[in-house]
């Protein structure tokens, strides 16, 4: 995964563009004139790049940064394998709205952790200090820390306010999640939100742009996750 490398591309093209110019119509048009441009040499990329910056304009916009994502709801150009699905912003949006409260935490987790499903049903509010989150990986034992971003922390402090139990995610009885209840909840509130194509465990991909966000860099972000840099084996 290379979205660190596509951050990078955004800001050497785009690092002084003003923000005012982003409610100008004609900004679309620019923004998909350089993807097409990227395209040239790869589709998959200019994908990659697209993305990435719809996923920062839309924190902005959220955040009231910004009047407008000019990038939203762009398409892709190319069809790839599985490690091309990722959670779109609207997915994310269509599944907090429609699932229950008690799934909330678990994508936002997920969203700004890239760890597996297992270990996030494992995690315990020990792992948890305000500002960091510490946990060995099941898979290869590796212990990983991870900067929690501000909407996963704002999720967690309400949450530990209220807690009942050591382990952080509950069902809806207040006990820790098997494997099965949990997959069997989150595939019927995904199918309630609409979302299809992808997977849980898809989160993941969308997680490497959060990290980024969260001021992880790409050998970080790569521990973390437990993918490879781009380049590597």
């Amino acid at each position: 995964l290379d979205y660190v490398k596509q951050i990078k591309i955004i800001e050497k093209e785009f690092g002084d563009f003003p923000l005012g110019a982003l409610t100008d119509r004609r900004t679309r048009g620019e923004f998909m004139a350089w993807r097409d441009k990227l395209a040239l040499k790869s589709r998959r990329q200019a994908d990659y790049a697209w993305t990435v910056l719809a996923r920062i304009l839309s924190w902005a916009l959220d955040r009231g940064l910004i009047g407008a994502n000019p990038c939203e709801k762009g398409g892709r150009l190319y069809r790839g394998n599985r490690a091309d699905k990722v959670w779109t912003d609207d997915d994310e949006a269509a599944f907090l709205e429609s699932a229950p409260k008690h799934l909330h935490l678990p994508l936002l987790l997920a969203l700004w952790t890239g760890q597996r499903q297992g270990d996030l049903l494992r995690l315990t509010w020990n792992a948890y200090d305000g500002a960091w989150l510490r946990l060995r990986q099941s898979k290869g034992g590796r212990r990983v820390t991870i900067k929690v971003g501000a909407p996963l922390k704002v999720a967690l402090d309400a949450a530990q306010k209220s807690k009942t139990s050591p382990t952080i995610l509950l069902n809806p009885e207040g006990l820790p999640w098997t494997a099965d209840g949990f997959r069997s909840s989150w595939r019927k509130a995904q199918a309630k939100a609409g979302i299809e194509g992808v997977t849980f465990h898809d989160i993941r991909g969308t997680a490497v742009t959060r990290l980024a966000m969260a001021g992880a860099n790409e050998p970080e972000i790569a521990a973390i996750t437990g993918h490879s840099p781009k380049g590597r084996p």
